[in-house]
């Protein structure tokens, strides 16, 4: 843990240190570096079971694939945050990358913490970092609104699980994940249980973010900078299915009845946001209402508690943060080039831009599922879990995958085909940096369809 650990936190002073010139260079190199040294963790996934082990942290299959993802988009968002920073004085921007480091430095602590109480306060402290990138860097005006958006939805969704921890604290005596799962399971019938139960979960379907509760998404997204929006899309959301995951062995008896409603509030948001997104005319509200939808897919799978469910659950968070953090970055390259995120305004990009056409194909079919992505495994097996529970669920997650299908083709349709329209006179050319990043977001998801087990995590 600390090879990648001790590395992360040297890169703070490494920033700070450095020649302006040589700063952006130097913190892609180091924190590719450490991307790389992180897939290390991937090696001993086929003994279930903690590797890794210290006192505090531990990586199981579970947490290995969020952790090797988190570590994999840190160079990513320096890549792509590095044109529309480059007009700022130097220590703004030394204090940009600061905060994606720091980021990341949290959101690992997170994933790899071994004690509930330690995984609740790296929860929160993500928080600090996205709020300041989405305040101090969102391009347009309503960004301090969406900032106190995301800000109290999460925390007024995590102070019941705080009590709820504390109420276990007090009832097993550890909050150790290692120990928990070896407790005996609390007989649980009264109406508190209920209530402690729904508090435990609160927090992970509000971040998820839940239909109902996913007020707080959209508007983050379209005022975060590019490198916000890939780290909400790709990582964020999933620490909301962690926690799940890693929450629910603790709920057992009380899971099966109580679960129903939160199932079915997930699947109708899978449909709704759906056709949200069908009339959409923002970009990024498009793609953010997508991960709504998608992230409802992984609440319903990690509700029905099987292992099908878990499985693909945990596939599909994978891929999705793949495919959503790899569309913003292509709906930034748009927005620096014309400026507007209206896809009226900025169409027919094919004819000036054919190369960005290509990436712009691959990543809508891996939104839509195509065939062998490891997002089509992930939707089919929580479809097939769903199923299998109640045939009934077949129609909403049916209907849901029509319609992402559509709403992917319209967003392909609307930005790459048609005629220029006649106000765009001059487009600057893409950039090999611009090719590259899209090239390392799209590599990644190809290469997991030759090793699926990868992501597969405890069921493997």
């Amino acid at each position: 843990m600390l090879k990648i650990l001790i590395p992360t936190l040297m890169l703070i002073p490494t920033t700070w240190l450095i020649k302006p010139n040589w700063l952006w260079p130097t913190s892609l190199t180091y924190s590719f570096c450490i991307s790389m040294a992180s897939l290390s963790w991937l090696k001993n996934l086929a003994e279930t079971g903690w590797s890794s082990l210290n006192l505090y942290m531990a990586t199981d299959a579970l947490s290995t694939p969020l952790l090797v993802l988190t570590c994999w988009l840190l160079p990513l968002m320096i890549l792509a945050s590095q044109n529309h920073t480059a007009s700022e004085p130097i220590n703004r921007q030394r204090m940009f990358i600061t905060l994606l480091v720091s980021l990341q430095f949290f959101l690992i602590l997170a994933f790899s913490a071994t004690e509930i109480i330690m995984f609740y306060v790296m929860f929160e402290a993500t928080l600090i970092p996205t709020l300041i990138i989405i305040t101090r860097w969102g391009n347009q005006t309503e960004r301090l609104n969406a900032g106190t958006y995301f800000l109290f939805y999460t925390l007024a969704g995590s102070l019941p699980l705080l009590v709820a921890l504390l109420l276990i604290q007090s009832s097993a005596g550890t909050l150790s994940l290692l120990t928990l799962q070896y407790t005996d399971p609390t007989p649980m019938g009264s109406y508190a249980d209920k209530f402690w139960w729904a508090g435990c979960l609160l927090a992970f379907l509000v971040k998820m973010p839940l239909y109902g509760v996913h007020l707080w998404l959209p508007k983050a997204h379209v005022e975060a900078p590019i490198a916000g929006s890939m780290i909400l899309a790709a990582v964020l959301l999933k620490l909301g299915g962690y926690g799940m995951i890693r929450m629910m062995t603790m709920l057992e008896p009380l899971t099966k009845e109580l679960s129903y409603p939160f199932i079915i509030l997930a699947l109708w948001g899978v449909v709704m946001t759906g056709s949200i997104c069908l009339r959409q005319t923002d970009l990024k509200s498009l793609i953010a209402y997508s991960s709504v939808s998608h992230m409802g897919l992984v609440a319903g799978g990690i509700l029905i508690q099987s292992p099908w469910g878990l499985t693909g659950s945990l596939i599909l968070m994978i891929a999705h943060g793949l495919t959503s953090s790899a569309l913003f970055c292509l709906a930034n390259t748009n927005y620096e080039r014309t400026h507007s995120r209206t896809m009226v305004l900025a169409r027919g990009l094919q004819m000036a831009l054919p190369l960005m056409a290509t990436w712009w194909f691959i990543a809508s079919l891996a939104n839509l599922a195509l065939p062998p992505l490891p997002n089509l495994m992930g939707e089919l097996m929580i479809i097939i879990s769903l199923f299998n529970w109640s045939w009934w669920t077949l129609a909403l997650t049916g209907t849901g995958t029509l319609i992402t299908a559509s709403y992917s083709l319209y967003m392909f349709l609307m930005t790459q085909r048609g005629p220029l329209p006649g106000h765009i006179l001059t487009l600057e050319p893409s950039h090999t940096r611009e090719h590259i990043l899209i090239t390392l977001h799209l590599i990644p998801l190809i290469l997991l369809i030759l090793k699926p087990e990868l992501i597969w995590g405890w069921t493997a």
